[in-house]
């Protein structure tokens, strides 16, 4: 039985779920838009909002907190100076999931994960 048991498996052991989410995390800040299954956009989604609130205190504290998530001093600087003050005013939600079909190969749902008023 699974009672009270949180998040999302997707068959992987804890170490490899981790070094997942924290690829998928940093990428998506990177890049502000990929393309992933669905299953690992959801499972993502609720971090990477952690991440844009962290960001949008600003203080060095909530910097070294996401640090520890997001791989890349540069995305960790982009997260702070670019996301956090676009998303100031906004009290939430800014992912936005697209769905684009089955993958080829196993048939996968995937989807576009993007950040909400995303700059062209």
């Amino acid at each position: 039985m699974r009672h009270r048991v949180a998040g999302r498996a997707l068959s992987r052991d804890k170490d490899h779920r981790r070094a997942l989410f924290r690829n998928l995390i940093t990428e998506l800040l990177r890049h502000e838009r990929i393309e992933t299954t669905e299953a690992k956009a959801k499972a993502v989604r609720a971090d990477v909002e952690k991440m844009i609130t962290l960001a949008k205190r600003g203080d060095v504290h909530a910097r070294r907190l996401a640090a520890r998530t997001v791989l890349d001093k540069d995305v960790v600087k982009k997260l702070f100076e670019k996301l956090g003050p676009r998303y100031k005013n906004r009290p939430g939600g800014y992912t936005r999931l697209f769905k684009v079909g089955p993958r080829q190969g196993d048939g996968a749902p995937i989807v576009i994960m993007e950040l909400v008023d995303r700059e062209v």
